[in-house]
């Protein structure tokens, strides 16, 4: 991966919870999500991130207008990096946006057996792993990508459970 640590991990995320989902869900929790996903890849910063979480009406015409895919989906990512060794004029680097659907996440952790938390740890892994890169449409690239996955959530502990 392009980034790594060279020095403590400055983070910003920017957050965004849909008004549906404010009372449910803890800026605070979504952001130690995505420092654990920075720091368990060894990033170096200053980084800024933003983590949308929102309705599956949205999430789903963002689908459909910009990936051309007309179905419900759990995260979409819109990664603003390209390229190794690219430095950023403000000298921070903007990885991009992981959106979340919110109602998808509530089907997927019914449909696989473990809790709302855990699956939004996960689909909140996943959006940031693909702003550094990772891909999992590549059948070669996936297990990398889970395996990833598997350790932000062990490094998350309680927090995904």
């Amino acid at each position: 991966m392009p980034f790594k640590r060279v020095a403590p991990l400055v983070l910003e995320v920017n957050i965004q919870l849909a008004a549906a989902y404010r009372d449910r869900l803890d800026p605070a929790w979504v952001e130690q999500v995505a420092r654990a996903v920075l720091e368990t890849e060894g990033t170096s910063g200053p980084i800024e991130v933003g983590i949308l979480i929102c309705g599956a009406k949205r999430v789903r015409a963002l689908n459909r207008r910009y990936l051309g895919h007309d179905y419900d989906t759990d995260v979409i990512a819109f990664a603003l990096t390209e390229g190794e060794g690219r430095s950023p004029p403000d000298g921070v680097i903007h990885l991009g946006e992981a959106i979340i659907s919110y109602p998808q996440a509530r089907k997927q952790a019914a449909r696989y057996g473990h809790s709302l938390q855990r699956e939004l740890a996960l689909l909140i892994a996943h959006g940031v792993l693909h702003l550094l890169g990772y891909d999992d449409q590549d059948p070669q690239r996936e297990p990398r990508m889970r395996a990833r996955e598997a350790a932000v959530l062990e490094r998350l502990g309680e927090l995904a459970r």
